[in-house]
Parts: structure tokens; sequence; C-alpha cells
């Protein structure tokens, strides 16, 4: 998996005070997206054992109240099994911290994927420019939706903002 920045401190993607994990790969190429250099998944670096240390050390500060992955898409293909073992690790680690990951797929597509019940918050669905509202909250588009997984699995029933 490559990677385009780890940021320390974001306040715009998720709760509270995040570190941000912006992965490289996305195979859905929204019109309007802010981020279309991280579509391709061999741009940026590789996400190597230097890197997993900076994003633990910057998840350890005490005032950061959990991780965003995004990128590009942390659910494309090629990203599924290093994300979900970094937020495997995450939870056993750090299990204080929530993790946060937007992806352009539905809720509805992915909910069966093995470790997706370990991510607290996740936006789903493509940005669709004509719907772009900056009024809403956490998300680009009227059609993406915040879901709380943890509810919406045990309940199996999508929640969301």
């Amino acid at each position: 998996m490559n990677y385009h920045n780890i940021t320390k401190e974001d306040m715009l993607n998720g709760d509270g005070l995040r570190t941000v994990l912006w992965v490289a790969g996305c195979n859905h190429k929204c019109k309007g997206c802010q981020n279309p250099i991280t579509w391709d998944e061999k741009s940026g670096l590789p996400f190597d054992q230097e890197a997993e240390d900076e994003l633990f050390e910057a998840l350890k500060v005490p005032s950061i109240s959990g991780i965003t992955f995004s990128g590009g898409d942390p659910l494309f293909p090629n990203n599924r099994s290093e994300i979900f073992r970094l937020i495997k690790k995450i939870k056993s680690e750090l299990p204080e911290k929530t993790v946060w990951l937007y992806t352009g797929y539905s809720w509805e597509d992915i909910c069966d994927l093995d470790g997706i019940k370990d991510i607290d918050v996740l936006i789903d669905g493509e940005f669709v420019q004509k719907l772009n509202d900056n009024n809403l909250h956490w998300v680009g588009s009227s059609n993406q939706r915040v879901i709380d997984v943890k509810k919406s699995t045990k309940d199996n029933v999508v929640l969301h903002e």
C-alpha cells in the first residue's frame, strides 16, 4: 500500500483532534474530487515500517481522539488487508482511540468485509459534485452518509447522522 501523507492534529476529518492517513488508490474517480492525485495506487510513498511508526507516534499523543483513514480510498481492493491490519493493531494497542474511515463504496457493498466492525464511524458513498453541499458535516455531498458502524452492525440497520 502507498500513502501520500500523515496529517497530525487534524480537525476537519472526523470528531475531535485526529491523525489522518491519506492512502493512494481509488477506482471511483469522482468528478470534482479534492484529491485526484491519490487515485493512482502507485503514487505517493510505500507505507513501510517507518511510516507505521510515525503514524503510531502521532496517535499516542493524549490529545488525539483517533485516526481517520482517507485518500484515495482506504477500501480500494489492494489497500484493504493493510488497512484492516492497521485498524486491528490500533484497537489492540490504543483501544481508547476512535477509527473513522472515508470510502466511496456504499455501506451495503462493504458491510460484510472482515474487519469492518472494528471501524467506529464510516463515511460512505462516492462524492457527487451536483450534490455538493458545504453546509453538511463530515461529508462533501448529500448522498454520503456518516454511519455509526457499531450500532449499524448490532441492529442490522444503517444508522447515520
